[in-house]
């Protein structure tokens, strides 16, 4: 490896920290201001109602669900009405971390789930702009900015790997 891949993977790295850090910031901001829907069922009620104030969707998967070829249909219908109406989208592949950020974790073993309702499904997760001050945002600012970068490139659905804490 010659130093100048390795000079250009460590700053692949320090970016994508960077903007799993945003990422952490703008769900913390979404969950005060309530901003957030969860869920690939809901997330398609909000679109089919009200996509204008969708900034941004999530969809959230690790190696299981690649497997499961129904939530990749639900993806793939999800992912081409956010291109088709511009709403920025970014794949996730820690969905135990997101848990994490959304408070959704429980501690509790599988003994203790046993009668309890199911987990919420996080594989979609949609963050909403009721007001023009988010706008403001610089951590929105700057997921905006890393999804338009990675769709000039190609990628439409760039994957981030949200940092452990």
């Amino acid at each position: 490896m010659t130093l100048e891949e390795f000079s250009a993977g460590e700053q692949k790295t320090e970016r994508m920290d960077k903007v799993g850090d945003a990422l952490e910031e703008v769900l913390s901001k979404a969950l005060s201001q309530r901003t957030i829907t969860v869920g690939v069922y809901e997330a398609a009620k909000l679109l089919n109602v009200d996509p204008d104030n969708v900034v941004l969707c999530l969809l959230a998967a690790d190696e299981d669900d690649d497997r499961d070829v129904a939530l990749q249909i639900h993806f793939t219908l999800i992912q081409a009405f956010c291109c088709e109406n511009d709403i920025n989208i970014l794949r996730v592949s820690n969905p135990g971390r997101l848990a994490e950020l959304l408070l959704l974790e429980t501690d509790a073993g599988p003994a203790a789930n046993e009668g309890a309702e199911q987990p919420p499904d996080l594989h979609c997760v949609l963050v909403t702009n009721p007001h023009s001050s988010q706008w403001k945002d610089p951590a929105l600012s700057q997921l905006i900015c890393f999804c338009r970068e990675s769709r000039y490139m190609d990628q439409w659905v760039p994957v981030i790997n949200l940092p452990e804490r």
